[in-house]
């Protein structure tokens, strides 16, 4: 699937799992009571991170973000993971790439930012804030975006970005998956899983039926969360 279409992907599957991370009954002590604002930054993180298995294409929204920089980059770990759609589509990427960011968070703060501040970028360009075919533009404004949006989110606690790093990641796992050709899921096994619903990427299905899904259950979830609050805000001062 395509850049945009993943990081709705993202930004949904965050959505839907705020009203689970609350839940005490079923997470006990692990159990979180998000604010607005970090459900806003978890949706961004989330976003950008559901683009992150792709950081080994040379020619996808990653290398495309940050100029030369992030083209390097890209073409390098495509080599290095087997090409795309190989060692960075599956759970075991998910999963370390979310300790990564928690381990940085822990022992090397600044480090940690940095990864934030790329992840943001991915975010907010997934869901097409950049100049469409004009790259130096769309680097530059994907700059100063994420730089700003970073800057908000330094007041907040984001403890629970590991945590959004690795759902967004199995979300685009779990999209190319729709996909013909699959997902290697249980890297370093070879078996792919594929159940091809989508027949082709950056198709009529994936532009006219699966993107406005996409968008809606966004909004349908944004509502329902900013509700929430409303309602338990108006509960509290009852």
């Amino acid at each position: 699937m395509m850049g945009k279409t993943h990081a709705l992907s993202g930004a949904l599957a965050w959505l839907a799992a705020v009203p689970v991370l609350g839940q005490e009954k079923l997470l006990g002590d692990f159990a979180v009571s998000l604010s607005p604002e970090q459900v806003a930054a978890g949706a961004v993180v989330c976003a950008g991170a559901a683009i992150l298995p792709d950081i080994d294409h040379h020619n996808g929204r990653i290398a495309n973000t940050y100029g030369p920089i992030t083209h390097h980059m890209c073409k390098w770990i495509g080599k290095i993971s087997g090409g795309h759609r190989h060692a960075t589509h599956s759970i075991l990427f998910a999963v370390g790439i979310g300790w990564a960011m928690d381990t940085l968070a822990t022992h090397y703060v600044y480090a940690w930012w940095a990864c934030l501040f790329m992840i943001v970028g991915l975010g907010l360009r997934g869901v097409g804030l950049d100049f469409e075919g004009r790259e130096p533009q769309s680097a530059l404004a994907d700059c100063a975006l994420a730089l700003i949006a970073v800057w908000l989110m330094h007041k907040i606690d984001m403890s629970f970005v590991g945590f959004a790093v690795t759902l967004g990641c199995l979300a685009h796992v779990a999209g190319d998956c729709l996909t013909p050709r699959g997902c290697p899921v249980f890297w370093p096994l070879p078996w792919r899983i594929e159940v091809p619903v989508v027949p082709r990427t950056n198709g009529k299905v994936e532009h006219w039926v699966v993107g406005p899904v996409l968008m809606l259950g966004i909004a349908i979830l944004a509502i329902r969360s900013v509700l929430g609050d409303v309602a338990t805000n108006w509960l509290t001062k009852g």
